[in-house]
């Protein structure tokens, strides 16, 4: 037990991102920070740690705009994400549970309306927006917020995928109403353009929020929508848990994206991977 009350889990982490075959520049950006309520660690793309004293964030942020419009969208992203969430370490501390869904709201409404404010004042940045998915991992549970199509993945140990998320997508609810396949989703041509996403022209900023409890042996994957043009859901659980014995001594996301950037590469490319032990 720590002093928080919970069993303490320690947590493995990679996080690999690549800007594609295509692309001159790399919009997405991956974050991993351990923090409690007096500082903020900045982790490794690989590694490990415990749960006892500290919660942990991990993010992926897809941006877009003009020029280097999109990779500032998604920096600003990750920096909001630093500065904000520590503040709510307190409440976690104290078992004020019930606070995580106003502090994820005013997390994504904060970071929306920062975008917004650069969008608006420089040529270079105009029309800047950036898609978020975040796990925040307090003693036993996973809570998440996200708006866009990054997406996350939870996969129990007792086996099989879930999207936790929806991609907030036209193509994405279609594929939710039954009127797609997997397959037709990831190929359609209008399979990128969001109905939601932070800055830009978007008025109202309502995030999906939601918990897991979780338990050792599970996994959770973070990843850009560059990731799964290349990697259906069957894969994506394949990689993970059945690895080829000649990719073992790969990290997970590493794995990950390799096999995304054979079979496509045409977008940035990023896989975050956390299990728990």
């Amino acid at each position: 037990m720590n002093p928080r009350g919970a069993p303490v889990s320690r947590l493995r982490w990679s996080g690999v991102t690549d800007r594609g075959r295509v692309r001159q520049n790399n919009e997405d950006t991956f974050l991993g920070q351990q923090f409690n309520s007096q500082e903020v660690h900045h982790l490794g793309k690989v590694g490990d740690a415990t749960t006892e004293l500290a919660d942990f964030v991990f993010a992926v942020s897809d941006g877009m705009g003009g020029a280097m419009a999109g990779e500032f969208a998604s920096r600003i992203t990750a920096e909001k994400i630093t500065r904000l969430l520590p503040r709510s370490f307190k409440q976690s501390a104290l078992g004020m549970e019930t606070g995580v869904d106003d502090v994820l709201t005013e997390l994504f409404d904060q970071i929306h309306k920062a975008l917004t404010f650069v969008g608006a004042s420089y040529e270079e940045t105009h029309g800047m927006q950036a898609t978020l998915s975040m796990c925040w991992f307090t003693p036993g549970w996973m809570h998440f917020g996200h708006i866009g199509d990054t997406r996350i993945y939870y996969l129990p140990r007792t086996g099989g995928i879930k999207q936790l998320t929806e991609d907030d997508t036209y193509v994405g609810w279609m594929f939710r109403q039954g009127q797609l396949t997997e397959r037709q989703a990831r190929e359609h041509p209008q399979r990128s353009a969001l109905q939601k996403a932070l800055g830009a022209g978007n008025q109202f900023v309502t995030p999906q929020i939601g918990s897991v409890g979780y338990e050792p042996g599970d996994l959770f994957l973070l990843c850009s929508d560059g990731l799964v043009e290349g990697l259906f859901n069957d894969q994506l659980l394949d990689l993970l848990r059945n690895p080829d014995p000649a990719e073992v001594a790969l990290s997970p996301a590493q794995r990950l994206v390799n096999a995304s950037l054979e079979r496509s590469g045409r977008d940035n490319t990023t896989a975050l991977v956390v299990g728990v032990e």
